[in-house]
């Protein structure tokens, strides 16, 4: 698992490779995500500021996995995959399996502002 920390703060883990955790933390739309976003009222990114990519501590991948098993025992409506996207995501796993980046999970360390979060 690999941190993604900016100014010396870890602001998020990622399940996948270090390929692939360089790969999603350094993109347009996760960049583009990260100054939208804020915590405690600042943007989580200045859009200068590094962008620091390394091995996660033993404390944040136990923050990770604890995420990811609450995340799996709540059953929130918005979250509930209906029948059209089971199919195309049944169709895109096919093709994102032989990259390896279907089973990249992102979990935020910080406190999102519910206001404050993306659109979509």
């Amino acid at each position: 698992m690999f941190t993604l920390e900016i100014d010396g703060v870890a602001i998020a883990v990622i399940n996948g490779s270090e390929e692939v955790a360089r790969d999603l933390f350094t993109c347009d739309g996760f960049k583009d995500d990260i100054q939208a976003m804020k915590s405690d009222g600042k943007v989580l990114w200045n859009g200068t500021s590094p962008l620091k990519i390394r091995a996660a501590t033993e404390e944040e991948t136990e923050i990770f996995e604890d995420a990811l098993a609450e995340d799996d025992s709540e059953e929130d409506e918005p979250f509930e995959p209906d029948a059209r996207h089971a199919e195309t995501a049944s169709n895109d796993d096919e093709e994102e399996d032989e990259d390896g980046e279907d089973d990249a999970d992102i979990v935020f360390l910080v406190d999102i502002d519910e206001d404050a979060g993306l659109d979509s």
